[in-house]
């Protein structure tokens, strides 16, 4: 398992999403470019084939069963909670608090936090594109008692519902994603330090908040973690694609998007009759190793099978017209974790690199042999630097006092 995929070359498959429906009948044209959508778009997460082509279906369908009743992943819950956006849409959310009578700490956990009892700090996980809050499983699984938490599905995503404001037409925004950051903040830690940890749209999000709320980033954010994300110019990735091949999908994808959008229920059964034809490239645009867990893999694929094909069409807009740069430099002098992976097509590392240009006092890590998932795929690296984060936030919360900052 794991390694064996289809043999449809990337340029291959551009050019056929470029084609779209006149390449093949409209039945089979939208599911493959629905499929193929779900790569290409800025936070696409999948996962990997099971068994080779050859295969029988029904044996794969088994196999993904098994994976999907065996696997702990996304199984984590909290206290749920729900919190109304500025137009009305629902966001759910799930807090775990810090134990107070917590189990004694590991050795590894003294180590790091000592004798102390951690600061009160509400950390806030936002979640990429066509995920959910349990993306974060393994960084869930790993924070329990150590620290309050709160991880929230975006609006349209995972719990959440769709958007209001998106069913009476209007278009979706990343300051429209930061407001309900911001609306997430109001309901679950309306008082206290925080540090914000986002994961490609995760990121961006968190940077449409400093935008439209810089005194909150001020006054209450000790920390920062951009994972796999981008400030802007994402019009220009190229998805590990030749020239042509991405030429012709910038070219075409706009259109065939709205027309996805108008067929979904077609693209719907579509995409989950070409499922197993594509999950050789969507494992490519989701993870950089070889050696990636077959459960692991299934949960991603699972996670972006959940976000609907209309979801997707209306949120890819948003990401090309993105471009917060300019709110960068509200967390500088914070502790600031940028991290990616070298081998992400979806937000390259170079793109991560910008971020830390920006954020002179950043830490960039640049992990090898990691894709855009680096959450799901090497989660013991992230969550040390995340731990060490949380570490110099805290610490960082006495100095930040003596200039005068409170909250």
């Amino acid at each position: 398992m794991g390694d064996e995929t289809t043999a449809v070359s990337t340029a291959e498959m551009a050019t056929r999403v470029a084609a779209g429906a006149t390449a093949v009948s409209w039945r089979r044209g939208a599911g493959f470019a629905g499929a193929a959508i779900g790569v290409l778009a800025a936070g696409a997460a999948a996962g990997v084939a099971l068994e080779r082509l050859t295969v029988g279906r029904g044996v794969r369908r088994k196999a993904r069963l098994a994976l999907d009743a065996e696997g702990p992943y996304g199984t984590l819950r909290g206290t749920p909670g729900t919190a109304v956006a500025d137009d009305g849409t629902e966001i759910y959310y799930e807090v775990e608090e810090m134990r107070e009578n917590a189990a004694a700490p590991s050795p590894r956990r003294k180590r790091r936090f000592g004798r102390r009892a951690p600061t009160p700090v509400t950390m806030i996980f936002s979640h990429g594109y066509c995920l959910a809050q349990d993306s974060w499983h393994f960084q869930r699984s790993a924070l329990p008692g150590v620290v309050r938490t709160v991880y929230w599905d975006q609006r349209c995503h995972g719990r959440s519902a769709r958007g209001c404001a998106q069913a009476d037409g209007e278009a979706i925004s990343i300051d429209q994603l930061g407001r309900d950051l911001k609306t997430v903040i109001d309901a679950t830690a309306p008082e206290g330090p925080l540090v914000l940890v986002g994961h490609s749209m995760g990121g961006m999000t968190m940077m449409a908040l400093a935008a439209q709320y810089p005194d909150l980033i001020r006054e209450r954010v000790i920390g920062a973690a951009f994972i796999s994300t981008s400030a802007g110019r994402l019009g220009e990735v190229s998805f590990g694609l030749p020239v042509v091949g991405v030429n012709a999908v910038r070219r075409v994808l706009p259109g065939l998007l709205k027309a996805l959008g108008w067929q979904a229920d077609l693209v719907e059964r579509g995409r989950r009759a070409t499922a197993d034809l594509f999950a050789g490239l969507i494992k490519r645009y989701s993870f950089g190793s070889k050696d990636v867990d077959p459960g692991v893999a299934r949960f991603a694929e699972r996670l972006i099978e959940a976000t609907p094909i209309d979801v997707v069409a209306e949120f890819y807009p948003a990401f090309i017209a993105h471009d917060k740069a300019a709110a960068l430099p509200h967390f500088d002098g914070l502790p600031v974790l940028v991290l990616a992976g070298d081998k992400d097509l979806i937000t390259p590392m170079e793109h991560s690199e910008a971020i830390a240009e920006l954020l002179p006092g950043a830490e960039l890590v640049i992990l090898e042999e990691a894709g855009h998932l680096v959450i799901l795929e090497h989660p013991e690296v992230v969550n040390g630097h995340l731990t060490e984060l949380l570490i110099r936030s805290v610490d960082g919360v006495g100095d930040r006092a003596r200039r005068g900052v409170t909250g």
